[in-house]
């Protein structure tokens, strides 16, 4: 386990905008043009010029000042050009010639992708803030705790994994053993979880990561694709008034939804000046409001190293036991060496009704910093069940489902005898096993041709972009190499990504 105390620093860059550099021809105009060009006026000096055979002093003196004013018009010509050209890449907001164009979803600095295009915003305006990954990835997972109450929230659990690439450390964030609260309702670990791994790895401040969270969940947000399919495949049963009209009927897509009790409690949780104070503070709502006595015991996330298997392509980590981070390493270790992809990899896989929904996002440096993180309710909503003073939904996770067969999220770090070292994490959602997708997705990759080095950056194997996936589930891959990030997802058209 890394230092307590260790923060992940980020430099903060600027995105590169045309008038910033027409400004910049501008400034060199100037200076070029400002350049001291000094007549003497004072009286003729004796000078070879001035002497009997040279050229008389008047005529000197016309010869000097034609060249001059030829000078003055080269220069004035020259930044005339350099306006027109700048103002001609301002109206178009184009880049330059000379700078390279990047592919979708490969970025020079950072990148995020989530389920919701709100929260991979949300996380980008972060990194562009001078963030780390850990504040993106943890504000994006507060951001769909209210955009995505289906599949995630502030009822649910979280497993992390967190690869440090300035230390070369990997951290597992557990939730803890499933506890109930009360019969068939799971103790809310998410703000402790949460909080946990922004206190040991994040770099702004906490309050930071909660305000447009809050916001949303306070002036409304809009009802996604994917939240309108679970309303309508829940019904009514336990989410009015959240998330019905007036009269009773569900929001729809494109509907405006809130949850200002929500928005009341990120408020409070952002006061909190330690991870247990930040679960107490919901557990101390939630008790009052389900007329139980505060539980004695609170929830328990822990921060841990990550498992780790040596392989001959690297160093494979994942999260530890009860996630199904073990069986993941066990498959790929009994996997045979590949050598190209197979054509039919995947057992058939059916989606039963009780499998596990789950929520997942990814963010990734172009230094190769990484983090995943996988959350679930269990079911679509939980247990259906809405806290009405604080707006959240309670999961039906409890200690007798305590395995999380929908938490393997998998990071790869190339060997490190290579001075391009990649590194690549996936993690995936919305299968019975997440394991059999993420290891058949890590086998293609390693099938395919090797990267080649920066130097030969356009005829570079990208990271796998269209991966086959076990089923119909959710894949989404992050990647650095060759001072770039990059995100992708299956289906491509699943998560939107941002980056910078």
């Amino acid at each position: 386990m890394e230092a307590a105390g260790e923060l992940v620093l980020y430099q903060k860059l600027k995105f590169w905008e045309p008038r910033m550099e027409w400004e910049e021809e501008e400034e060199e105009g100037k200076e070029e043009t400002l350049e001291p060009l000094i007549i003497y006026a004072s009286r003729p000096q004796v000078s070879p010029w001035n002497k009997a055979g040279g050229l008389p002093g008047a005529w000197a003196r016309l010869v000097a000042a034609l060249l001059l004013l030829a000078m003055g018009c080269s220069l004035a010509v020259r930044q005339f050009q350099g306006k027109s050209s700048s103002a001609g890449s301002l109206g178009s907001g184009a880049p330059p010639a000379s700078r390279h164009s990047h592919h979708a979803g490969e970025y020079h600095h950072g990148a995020i992708i989530s389920p919701a295009v709100t929260c991979s915003h949300l996380g980008q305006q972060l990194l562009v803030d001078g963030g780390n990954i850990v504040d993106a990835g943890v504000a994006a997972a507060l951001c769909l705790v209210v955009v995505h109450p289906h599949a995630t929230g502030l009822g649910a659990m979280f497993w992390g994994l967190f690869y440090n690439s300035s230390s070369g450390n990997s951290t597992a964030l557990t939730p803890g053993a499933a506890q109930p609260l009360a019969p068939g309702l799971g103790l809310p670990t998410a703000l402790p979880a949460l909080r946990l791994l922004h206190a040991h790895f994040g770099h702004l401040p906490w309050p930071r990561l909660l305000m447009d969270p809050a916001m949303l969940a306070q002036e409304g947000f809009i009802v996604d694709a994917a939240l309108a399919k679970a309303l309508a495949a829940q019904g009514t049963k336990g989410l009015c008034p959240l998330f019905c009209h007036a009269d009773g009927t569900l929001l729809g897509l494109g509907a405006q939804a809130s949850n200002p009790k929500l928005a009341a409690v990120l408020h409070r949780a952002a006061l909190a000046s330690t991870p247990d104070l930040a679960g107490d503070a919901l557990l101390s709502l939630l008790a009052r409001d389900l007329g139980l006595k505060e539980p004695t015991a609170g929830p328990t996330p822990t921060l841990e190293p990550a498992l780790q298997l040596a392989t001959p392509k690297g160093i494979l980590f994942t999260t530890p036991a009860p996630s199904a981070g073990p069986e993941l390493l066990a498959l790929l270790k009994a996997a045979p060496h590949p050598s190209k992809p197979s054509p039919s990899p995947c057992p058939q896989l059916s989606q039963t009704a009780g499998s596990p929904v789950s929520s997942i996002l990814a963010t990734v440096d172009s230094s190769g910093s990484v983090l995943l993180l996988t959350s679930s309710l269990n079911s679509s909503f939980g247990s259906g069940q809405l806290s009405p003073s604080t707006g959240v939904l309670l999961s039906n996770l409890v200690s007798r489902s305590a395995t999380s067969p929908w938490a393997s999220p998998l990071i790869l770090r190339g060997s490190l005898d290579d001075p391009e070292t990649d590194v690549l994490g996936l993690v995936a959602s919305g299968i019975p096993k997440a394991s059999t997708a993420v290891a058949h997705a890590l086998l293609s990759h390693l099938a395919g041709p090797k990267t080649q080095t920066h130097h030969r950056h356009q005829d570079q194997q990208r990271p796998t972009e269209k991966p086959s996936i076990c089923d119909q589930g959710t894949l989404l891959q992050v990647a650095a190499y060759a001072e770039h990030a990059h995100v992708s997802s299956v289906p491509s058209g699943c998560c939107p990504f941002q980056g910078f």
